[in-house]
């Protein structure tokens, strides 16, 4: 369905109002959260529940908090326990409260549903920062546990590697003698051959 443009005439915004159906009345219905909930949930404002406990921030009952008893969807009005009214007979009723006028305090969150939608509504930032959180003391002591081990190992990887430099160059310097011996040896027998045949050739 195409978007409806905004309505200017205040007789039609309130046909829309009172001829609103079930889910866009449930949306009207929406407060502002206190500022301690702001913080740790991360969203300013929610539709209001049974359940919720608010508190009345403008009226003759300013100051007022309590819990939520039953919510009208079709008059856009709340009622609180405790807050009454005497009748002229002398039965006490509720009285009504618009949701525009009260702050939520504490959230009922006894359904899923409303979890589901507090944590759809969360901004990204927040979320990137609770998982940091979370992640953060688990790195810390996985440190706090390895770091004697991995120093254990880097010391005899260390010592491994220097008996090792000292058996190569142990093994270089024997392989050198070695040669040179073979030299000594080789220089001495071209001598003595030498030497013969000057001798045989004298005797002729």
């Amino acid at each position: 369905m195409p978007k409806s443009l905004p309505v200017s005439k205040p007789g039609k915004q309130r046909k829309m109002l009172y001829t609103a159906p079930q889910h866009i009345r449930q949306k009207k219905m929406a407060a502002p959260l206190s500022s301690e909930l702001i913080s740790s949930k991360g969203i300013t404002s929610l539709p209001i529940r049974k359940g919720d406990t608010i508190q009345i921030t403008r009226g003759d009952n300013k100051g007022f908090e309590g819990k939520i008893n039953r919510v009208d969807l079709k008059r856009y009005r709340i009622f609180i326990e405790g807050l009454t009214r005497e009748k002229v007979d002398g039965t006490s009723i509720f009285t009504s409260v618009h949701p525009s006028k009260v702050m939520i305090t504490k959230l009922n969150l006894n359904d899923r549903w409303r979890k589901a939608i507090i944590e759809r509504k969360k901004p990204f930032n927040q979320i990137d920062k609770e998982k940091e959180v979370i992640k953060k003391p688990k790195k810390s002591a996985k440190k706090s546990i390895d770091q004697p081990k991995v120093e254990k190992d880097v010391k005899l990887i260390g010592k491994v590697i220097k008996e090792k430099k000292i058996t190569t160059k142990k093994v270089n310097t024997s392989k050198k003698v070695k040669i040179t011996q073979k030299k000594e040896d080789d220089s001495k027998k071209i001598k003595t051959q030498s030497s013969k045949r000057k001798n045989k050739s004298k005797t002729k």
